[in-house]
């Protein structure tokens, strides 16, 4: 095995290339400063990095350029282009998308690049092999960065990739069969996506009903000793133990989930936590996880809560600390506090004086109780189902991996002997390369002038097919009668 972990022995036809030596050029854009809000129609947009991260290109993933700014309509996105995530988390930089449909007055950014396929080099088979595992762990390895929070990679460590080039014909071949198991894969995935919503819906639709005709009170009407923030504390090798924020990932904190802290144990004292505390997340970059809260079940060691966090004390004569973890996870109070959820900075933010107005049916103790009791049962079935969700959709990133593994080591299609070799066209494109005098991988030179376009140019080659979404192979999993279609 070579770099990337291609096979040694090429496939008959094939050649060991670098990424340079097959594409036209790599062209960035520019760097604006833009409204901090989607372009509006007609006006010109450049696009976030977000728009590259999914697997598709996302059009309204973008930020509106101001009236006046000049630019370079060069930079203008079109159908058919390859596009690729030159700076992101480190999980997603060097993430590339093929854009199907033209967009309207979109703009690349200074961290996004096109990559423009040599002739004779399919479009498609380009796009997908960027996709493809070998290239995605030559990019982890190639990208700088200290965080993994923002990782970059060059132009020149782009086009030093390692990769192999089949013939022509061959990657045509090749992009026919990925097509049509990629879209099974897709249609696989759709059932997936809607049978989580559906375990959801059953779960949201089961607790309505439960708990509907009861009264209703704020959080604040039901603590013992208010709601309290957590403490900034800085990491220190041995100092007393502070949770980190991944401690709310599920219902029950996960007191395993902590750092070493800045701090003695009288000073963290007043922030321990307790067995039946209710702690929530004060902050997050999803509106969807902000004011997510879990219960402080069982306290084996000391352990504080930090600034990220918010307590919860409750009043146990009033309400029964499993009842506010079940009804805290209600729709009912999701709307509210992401209604109600401020933004700073791209954080979603909740703070004491929201939690402490979020309202909620309450019934009298005995009534929590069975609730909870009744709830255990649905709430155990449901988690049964979202595991089998879960479990398959693993499945299917892996054969897609598979599939992508096999389509660049040759393994996917047959060879076909009367096909050009590889060698031919990796020549001709060398040959040519010379002729125009453009080093490879660089864009060619020059200097136009910054204007306002008059209108969308139209792309150098027609779009490449959607992908058609194939249904004959599938069958839709089934789930109990009693959960709402």
């Amino acid at each position: 095995m070579s770099e990337g972990g291609i096979p040694s022995d090429l496939p008959k036809g094939w050649a060991r290339a670098r990424l340079g030596d097959i594409i036209t050029r790599i062209e960035a854009g520019k760097s604006y400063k833009c409204e901090p809000r989607p372009a509006s129609a007609g006006e010109w947009g450049i696009i976030k990095v977000s728009a590259m991260t999914w697997g598709e290109f996302d059009a309204a993933e973008n930020k509106a350029v101001p009236d006046g700014v000049p630019f370079n309509p060069e930079y203008e996105i079109r159908a058919g282009d390859i596009l690729l995530s030159r700076a992101n988390t480190a999980a997603y930089v060097g993430a590339s998308v093929i854009v199907r449909k033209s967009p309207a007055r979109l703009l690349l950014s200074d961290k996004s690049l096109r990559i423009v396929p040599a002739r004779g080099i399919s479009r498609d088979w380009l796009a997908h092999l960027l996709s493809s595992p070998y290239i995605r762990s030559q990019i982890s390895r190639r990208a700088t960065g200290t965080k993994d929070s923002m990782r970059n990679i060059s132009q020149s460590a782009i086009a030093e990739i390692e990769c192999m080039v089949p013939p022509l014909g061959e990657q045509r071949r090749i992009v026919s069969a990925l097509e049509e198991q990629l879209s099974r894969v897709d249609v696989a995935e759709k059932i997936l996506y809607d049978s989580a919503h559906r375990i959801e819906r059953y779960l949201q639709s089961s607790l309505r009903r439960m708990t509907l005709s009861y009264r209703s009170v704020r959080l604040g009407d039901v603590l013992a000793d208010g709601l309290t923030n957590g403490r900034s504390v800085p990491t220190r090798t041995g100092g007393f133990p502070v949770l980190r924020l991944t401690a709310l990932s599920g219902p029950y904190a996960n007191l395993a989930q902590r750092k070493e802290g800045d701090w003695e144990a009288t000073d963290a004292e007043p922030f321990l936590v307790k067995p039946g505390d209710f702690l929530i997340s004060r902050g997050n970059g999803s509106v969807s996880l902000v004011g997510r809260g879990s219960l402080v079940s069982e306290v084996e060691d000391p352990v504080a809560y930090p600034d990220t966090m918010i307590r919860a004390r409750l009043k146990r004569e009033d309400i029964y600390p499993e009842y506010l973890r079940i009804i805290w996870s209600s729709m009912h109070v999701r709307q509210q506090i992401e209604r109600q959820a401020r933004t700073t900075a791209g954080i979603h933010k909740v703070n004491q004086k929201i939690l402490g107005a979020v309202e909620f049916p309450l019934p009298d103790l005995l009534t929590q109780k069975e609730i909870c009791a009744r709830w255990s049962e649905i709430e155990e079935k449901g988690d049964l189902l979202s595991r089998t969700v879960v479990a398959s959709k693993h499945r299917s990133t892996s054969l897609q991996r598979s599939l992508l593994s096999d389509a660049f080591t040759g393994r996917l299609v047959p060879q076909d002997p009367s096909d050009e070799s590889a060698d031919a066209v990796l020549a001709r494109i060398r040959v040519e390369r010379q002729a125009e005098g453009t080093p490879k991988g660089q864009r060619r030179r020059g200097s136009p002038a910054m204007r306002e376009p008059k209108g969308p140019q139209a792309p150098d080659t027609p779009p490449p097919p959607v992908r058609t979404a194939l249904t004959a192979s599938i069958t839709q999993t089934t789930f109990d009668q009693e959960i709402p279609s």
